[in-house]
């Protein structure tokens, strides 16, 4: 019975061939032997679809003829031409080797995330250190205009004593015996494609090729130490509350790699005056009756600790705004953000003889 190799690996006629390759990644992750699969025929299966969908002339042919179109596996046969997997359908042409059995398409690259290989056989990417992060707390002023924070964390770092080589002080470095100087091992691996060879970084060297005759008393050979480190973390001005900083390469180290990153999370204390809106800074004026009613000019002080004189106009609604420009939060250069003060009438507690007088005078004049 002819099959549907589209069904096979469950993606539609139209499907792209990246979808196609995604669709064979995902099951032969799962259904792979030496992943825990256990239906060998399913794998047989889904490997047999790929190799045909992932050629785009095998493809075209197929879709113009079925699986009898030259090269694939006649209807019903059961047969294993030279070359074969499995199940008659013909490997003869594959070029990437398991053993006696090859693959045209970069299987390779295909399992690199399951046997952690990659494309060409060749070793992951230069090991990295781990990322690490921390949370620091601000005044309101230091988030405003920038600063600068000294901290002491604990991390594993290069060592100091043989600069991250492993050596000690004074003594040479010699070929790793276990790799041969190549920094790769090749491990060989049983499936039921035949022998599959892997590629990883030696455990022994890191990966380097080398490993020290002597090794540093003080990290013990290994490069690296934890210990504790004081950091300087230049805040930027204009920082908000929750936003992270990235310092690269100032994570955990690690031998023969690159470090990782450190990222720090801020947070802002609160102000008594003023509140952040975006690149804007709002605090509330409260205004005597009289002065919102005749106005007045009255001194205030700013974010940054300077006097402004701040003319309140005549008032004609119990609340207004006035924008006193370039008095907000830095955007770059020489430029901020705005100052913006919300005006609010302030009705008296109490009122004198006098001043209840001169009240109901004011409302016998329809006041």
């Amino acid at each position: 019975m002819a099959k549907d190799y589209y069904n096979v690996l469950g993606v539609d006629k139209k499907a792209s061939p990246d979808d196609i390759k995604k669709a064979f990644r995902k099951l032969a992750h799962k259904y792979h032997p030496d992943k825990g699969g256990t239906d060998e025929a399913k794998f047989k299966d889904i490997t047999e679809a790929y190799s045909i969908l992932s050629d785009d002339k095998k493809r075209r042919e197929y879709d113009a003829y079925g699986q009898s179109f030259p090269g694939g596996a006649p209807h019903g046969s059961t047969g294993s031409p030279q070359g074969a997997g499995f199940g008659g359908f013909d490997f003869s042409g594959f070029q990437q080797g398991f053993g006696n059995v090859g693959v045209e398409f970069d299987m390779g690259d295909l399992f690199g995330d399951l046997f952690g290989t990659r494309r060409g056989g060749s070793p992951r990417a230069q090991s990295r250190g781990r990322d690490i992060s921390i949370d620091i707390e601000l005044p309101f002023k230091d988030a405003i205009f920038g600063t600068e924070r000294k901290v002491l964390i604990a991390k594993v770092a290069t060592c100091e004593v043989c600069s991250g080589s492993g050596a000690k002080p004074g003594t040479e470095m010699e070929t790793c015996k276990t790799c041969s100087g190549s920094g790769r091992v090749h491990e060989m691996r049983n499936s039921i494609l035949g022998q599959f060879s892997s590629v990883r970084a030696c455990a022994e060297c890191d990966g380097t090729g080398k490993v020290p005759k002597e090794k540093c008393s003080e990290c013990k050979g290994h490069g690296t130490k934890r210990k504790e480190v004081e950091l300087a973390i230049k805040i930027p001005a204009g920082i908000d509350n929750g936003e992270m900083i990235r310092m690269p390469q100032q994570g955990e180290a690690v031998k023969g790699g690159v470090a990782g990153d450190m990222y720090v999370k801020v947070h802002v204390k609160p102000h008594p005056v003023f509140k952040r809106e975006g690149q804007n800074l709002i605090m509330d004026l409260p205004v005597k009756l009289t002065d919102a009613l005749l106005g007045a000019t009255v001194n205030i002080e700013s974010i940054d600790g300077k006097t402004l004189e701040v003319k309140i106009p005549v008032m004609k609604r119990a609340e207004e705004l006035l924008r006193v420009r370039g008095k907000g939060v830095p955007t770059g250069g020489s430029s901020r953000g705005d100052l913006i003060i919300r005006l609010e009438t302030a009705l008296p507690q109490k009122l004198s003889h006098k001043a209840r007088k001169a009240l109901e005078d004011l409302k016998g004049e329809g006041l």
